[in-house]
């Protein structure tokens, strides 16, 4: 918003004339964020900008989910939600809750132990720590610092808040430390823990997500390994579409934000089903293109678990075949930035990536922001 728009200036002489009042200032907050929701936007914005970071390698990956299994017929028997109508309109049977006591920064230490287990290195050797999550433990520390400390590493440690498409940018963040030798073995993670964040009794928002985390082990690699190409990408003007309206600093919280669940993630759900498929298939669409591949050309497609609509729609505009896409939606539901890790340990463990594999890898969520990115094993 430019300070010259008539509107800004409007609310800059109401809250000069209320004194600073709490009242007022989350008035003035509120008539800002209706001001920002009526502008108008493109669907979606595709930029044709794109890189690549070639050199590095994924050496190890693990994954770790809570062991309280949520199943819909559970949802029907605690909040009368229709199990039908969940999985018909979204493809989730099931999703994993944390216990009293867990949090994102226990998933994400757990997921990160397992990837060590697997690459059988020294602990030490971690330089790097860079964890992607919106469901942090708390505003600080940082989750990653949480992380660092429980497995007593000697990093570096910080967050990144991209929502759902955490992941990606915490993969490519980290993979410029490994490729300019500034770190020797970064360890990245997604991690998210929604069911504290949505309205359990909401059946819009409350079924479609669930807990869980993943992590993979960085370092450099052969001149043909990593991102042969990559998009990362932000559109705030849609942020509106998917927010958490109290908490922040511009709306701390308050008894009646409380008591309205202005607290819990709020979603236009009809405005995201809508920009996810665009940005999905736009930005698969622009990797082939740039590289020169085509959808058969690729090994494994690990996309985010978001709607089992969303990924069926792109896999039939794009023309990939069913068999290269990896789906696991119907067991833990969309777990945020823990969901590309979390597909990608999985079809590891499968037996479905090889050295030498081409990997489509997209994260897209609220910001919005969304990073794609074609990745060579």
């Amino acid at each position: 918003m430019h300070e010259s728009s008539p509107h800004f200036q409007v609310d800059a002489e109401n809250a000069s004339r209320s004194e600073g009042t709490p009242a007022a200032s989350v008035a003035v907050g509120q008539k800002t964020r209706a001001i920002e929701k009526q502008k108008p936007r493109k669907l979606f914005n595709l930029s044709r900008r794109t890189n690549s970071l070639l050199g590095i390698q994924i050496v190890a990956s693990g994954a770790y989910v809570p062991e309280n299994v949520v199943t819909n017929e559970q949802l029907e028997t605690q909040y009368g939600f229709d199990p039908g109508w969940i999985e018909q309109r979204t493809g989730i049977r099931a999703r994993r809750h944390v216990e009293a006591g867990q949090s994102t920064s226990h998933l994400c230490t757990e997921a990160a132990r397992r990837a060590i287990r697997s690459a059988r290195i020294d602990p030490q050797e971690i330089d790097l720590v860079i964890v992607g999550t919106f469901t942090p433990d708390f505003n600080c520390p940082s989750t990653a610092c949480l992380v660092q400390d429980q497995l007593g590493l000697d990093a570096p440690a910080v967050d990144m808040q991209a929502a759902c498409s955490g992941f990606m940018y915490a993969l490519v963040t980290a993979a410029q430390y490994v490729a300019t030798g500034n770190s020797k073995m970064a360890l990245v993670i997604g991690g998210d823990t929604n069911s504290r964040i949505v309205n359990p009794q909401d059946q819009r928002i409350g079924p479609l997500f669930g807990d869980g985390a993943g992590a993979v082990l960085l370092t450099r690699g052969e001149p043909h390994q990593g991102l042969m190409c990559y998009q990362m990408g932000a559109d705030g003007s849609g942020g509106p579409m998917l927010e958490m309206p109290a908490g922040g600093t511009r709306n701390p919280m308050t008894p009646e934000d409380l008591d309205s669940g202005r607290q819990f993630l709020q979603m236009d759900g009809r405005s995201v089903f809508k920009w996810a498929v665009r940005a999905l298939t736009d930005t698969i669409d622009l990797m082939l293109e740039k590289t020169g591949m085509s959808p058969h050309d690729v090994s494994l497609y690990l996309v985010h678990q978001a709607n089992i609509r969303i990924i069926n729609y792109a896999m039939e505009q794009l023309g990939i075949p069913p068999q290269k896409m990896h789906n696991n939606l119907h067991k833990y539901g969309n777990t945020s930035a823990a969901s590309i890790p979390l597909a990608l340990d999985e079809a590891f463990q499968e037996g479905r990536i090889n050295r030498g594999d081409t990997l489509l890898l997209s994260g897209f969520g609220a910001g919005l922001t969304w990073g794609t990115a074609l990745f060579r094993w």
